[in-house]
């Protein structure tokens, strides 16, 4: 998202008829941009910064607005329409809880949190055996923060270290914020938790530890930080926990498998947790069902949420026994925990995973996003430095000419400009273009959406030399 609002002046722009898009006003629409100006009279500026899309209803991998207009999604609303917007499963699943007459129970117990979490369990590897419910991604790295911490201190007082990595986003509260690796998004917080530490980045372009263009970031990339921390005065052994996003999301950066593997070698070594945020990388988004799960490792602690109900606030921590147990009863719990709404939304999502075969369609239809995303690269390869990502999540890493230095300019115009054609990225507000559609969506609509990428970036390219 960028600190910046786009132009609310409609603009006329080509119609656009196709199946799968339609683009029939001047965008943004002139009622449009009333919505959005009495939406900022009335919600913080936080609030802004996205494309001015107005959404009126979704379906399956379309936005509709309320003016005639249709988009290709591929953001699924930051990540969380994994199987489609408005799953008729999904709707149908909540409309029958809403007929029970059970809005909400608390921590009380009730069915449908007990099938919600069996059916979220089964998806689940060892030693992942328990779950607690929760509303936001951010709530889950607050918890997985509690549950790490409460494990170090069990074997020892001081041992309340935290390795996170630059570069992450964990939320948005106060310890999600400490966690993050983003150093001017938490200038805020007056008093820094001193034992939560960072790592670089293992990308192999920004590696400090690169050594060559051909630097592959690997193991020794990890033991090499690790040793740099030592030497600014951390005791290793006073480390409890490594948290993880098993991606970062603003470029779609994933680990080499070996830094991982060392990253669990380690934490066993030290009796110490490997934690993986998987908010956004989860429930099928990378082709797995957990993303960790390419690394060929196993995790202590799991934080997911966003797809988790391809439509409802609901999230959740998956953990080992011992540790879930860690907290006393009583000390440990949420008030909309397990939302009888949102559980009967899990069910229902995590049924159509199976019902669609999703993970092996974000497989295949994943591989051809990637290849139609390398050709665009090829053509314009003197501004996308890289194409990252897997399965079901992408990005164009867009630099200025023969630098690593990202152009955010250019990236906010080629969003902006595909908005216009009818096609909805993820606008990062960095040298990044995000794609991240349902995993529903069909192959056509795929080559449709790339295809207008190319016209966005060479008419974005040219009004650049124009005006140069």
């Amino acid at each position: 998202m960028s600190t910046e609002e786009f132009d609310l002046t409609p603009k006329a722009v080509p119609t656009v008829r196709t199946r799968h898009r339609r683009i029939v006003t001047p965008i943004p629409p002139a009622g449009s941009g009333d919505i959005i100006r009495r939406m900022q009279q009335v919600e913080p500026r936080s609030m802004g910064g996205t494309l001015p899309v107005v959404w009126d209803h979704a379906v399956d991998y379309q936005v509709f607005d309320p003016f005639g207009n249709c988009w290709i999604d591929l953001s699924s609303t930051i990540f969380v329409a994994n199987a489609g917007h408005s799953n008729p499963a999904v709707i149908r699943a909540i409309e029958e809880q809403i007929r029970r007459n059970l809005l909400h129970n608390y921590c009380f117990p009730s069915e449908i949190r007990l099938r919600a979490a069996e059916t979220l369990l089964a998806h689940c590897p060892e030693p992942l055996r328990k779950v607690f419910f929760l509303s936001t991604g951010s709530e889950t790295s607050e918890c997985i923060l509690k549950l790490a911490r409460l494990h170090g201190q069990r074997q020892g007082p001081a041992r309340n270290g935290i390795i996170c990595f630059e570069g992450s986003m964990h939320g948005r509260t106060l310890g999600a914020q400490m966690m993050g690796g983003n150093a001017a998004a938490k200038a805020w917080i007056a008093h820094p938790d001193p034992e939560i530490y960072h790592l670089s980045f293992p990308w192999r372009f920004r590696c400090p530890w690169r050594e060559s263009d051909s630097h592959a970031c690997d193991a020794s990339c990890f033991h090499k930080s690790l040793t740099q921390l030592e030497k600014n005065g951390v005791n290793l052994q006073s480390i409890a926990a490594i948290v993880i996003e098993p991606y970062q999301g603003w470029g779609a950066l994933f680990f080499p498998a070996s830094y991982v593997q060392a990253a669990r070698r380690w934490a066993d070594e030290h009796n110490a947790l490997l934690c993986f945020d998987e908010v956004q990388s989860g429930c099928g988004r990378t082709g797995r069902f957990f993303a960790f799960e390419h690394y060929g490792v196993r995790a202590d602690l799991v934080g997911l949420g966003k797809g988790l109900a391809s439509s409802m606030p609901v999230s959740a921590v998956l953990g080992r026994s011992d540790v879930m147990d860690l907290p006393p009863i009583g000390s440990m719990s949420s008030t909309h925990s397990g939302h009888p709404l949102a559980c009967a939304a899990v069910i229902a999502n995590l049924e159509e995973f199976k019902r669609q075969e999703l993970l092996q369609k974000a497989q295949n239809i994943g591989a051809i996003l990637q290849t139609c995303l390398h050709d665009l690269q090829k053509k314009f390869s003197d501004h996308i430095l890289s194409v990252e990502g897997q399965g079901m999540v992408y990005a164009l890493i867009i630099t200025k000419p023969g630098t690593s230095n990202e152009d955010a300019a250019l990236a906010d115009r080629v969003a902006e400009k595909a908005m216009q054609k009818g096609v909805l990225v993820v606008h990062t507000g960095r040298g990044s273009i995000k794609i991240g559609p349902p995993l529903t969506i069909p192959e056509e609509a795929i080559r449709e959406a790339v295809t207008v990428l190319d016209e966005s970036f060479s008419e974005s390219l040219r009004e650049r030399g124009a005006r140069a």
